[in-house]
């Protein structure tokens, strides 16, 4: 099988609902069991429960995932300078037999700063190209665009309009973008208009203004992923909402299960695999899973009955988990529980 980029899917917000689920279960079709998922701590790194923040992921997507025997790594990678930097190869060794890369919520501009020109960057690269998905969301997927928007600086401390460099993660497809989550974002309520990732419309009317000439800014909104296929040339949105794009001066909105060319948002194209990668990482990253027939896919409902259960069980509310495996059970699954979380397995 000839080696290609994966695809990589940029989610507005809401990485542990049901609305993202979707997207986990097409990125990990086809893949053998057990399935190899990596977990950066990065955008989180400078919190010290970054651990948790990743482990909430991680925790979802044994559920999710359970048929395909998920085994997740959290990868440290918090802070250049420490033993735990994205430049220490021992912290983000298991990318190299990844099937599987998620980066989610904290702050976009931090996590620029610890992974802008790292091992770690450069080995997640490598890794998406020799094959595996990358899952970004919230923070991160401003990060992997050509400019970064600093949220908390701007919203929460009242810094000057202005973006930042990002990891430019499409450049070496053609595609100069800008990524911005939450676009629908309506949590101010009345009072306040925080769409546009908390900016609102008239200071982000602003921020396009300081936007290098060219680029196109990608709005996600909540709830909802976009997954860019580079070698089907293809975006599709999927989950609860749409997405907005801005590019020439025009704005072209798709809404939920919409398909449309990656041409759509500049001129596209498909490097070479190595093309800007360090031999040695290239050569490295070459391990990876094989392809085979899907297990059954866990539906929403029944993964919620466990959740629900899981909480029940955490209350000691013994009843409640009981009536709660039996609605699982009278939708064909039964729950096992083990030391790792529970396993959903097909009556």
């Amino acid at each position: 099988m000839t080696a290609a980029p994966a695809p990589v899917a940029l989610l507005g917000s809401g990485e542990t609902t049901p609305s993202a689920g979707m997207i986990y279960d097409m990125l990990s079709h086809g893949a053998a069991p057990p399935l190899r998922v990596a977990v950066l701590e990065t955008p989180a790194g400078f919190q010290p429960n970054s651990a948790r923040v990743a482990g909430k992921v991680a925790d979802y997507l044994r559920v999710r995932l359970q048929n395909l025997r998920p085994q997740i790594e959290l990868l440290p990678a918090r802070a250049r300078g420490t033993e735990a930097s994205p430049d220490n190869p021992a912290t983000t060794v298991s990318l190299r037999h990844a099937n599987l890369i998620f980066l989610g919520p904290g702050s976009p501009t931090y996590t620029v700063r610890q992974l802008q020109g790292s091992l770690a960057w450069e080995r997640l690269v490598a890794r998406q190209r020799r094959g595996a998905p990358v899952i970004t969301a919230s923070a991160a997927t401003i990060a992997v665009g050509a400019m970064a928007l600093p949220v908390y600086e701007i919203y929460k401390v009242g810094a000057d309009l202005h973006w930042q460099p990002g990891l430019d993660l499409f450049r070496p497809y053609g595609l100069d973008l800008v990524f911005v989550p939450h676009w629908d974002n309506a949590e101010g309520g009345a009072e306040l208009d925080t769409s546009r990732c908390f900016m609102g419309r008239e200071r982000f009317a602003r921020l396009l203004a300081l936007l290098p000439h060219g680029q196109t800014v990608v709005g996600i909104d909540e709830h909802t992923g976009l997954v860019i296929d580079l070698p089907e040339g293809m975006a599709r949105v999927l989950g609860r909402g749409g997405v907005t794009v801005l590019a020439k001066g025009e704005e072209r909105r798709y809404e939920r299960k919409a398909t449309f060319p990656l041409t759509d948002l500049g001129p596209f194209r498909l490097p070479q695999l190595a093309e800007g990668i360090d031999p040695v990482v290239w050569a490295e990253m070459a391990g990876g899973g094989s392809v085979a027939s899907p297990e059954p896919v866990v539906p929403d409902a029944v993964i919620a009955l466990v959740e629900a259960r899981q909480g029940a069980r955490a209350r000691r509310d013994w009843a409640a988990a009981d009536a709660l495996r039996g609605q699982i059970a009278a939708l064909g699954w039964h729950v096992k529980d083990t030391p790792d979380g529970p396993l959903i397995e097909p009556l």
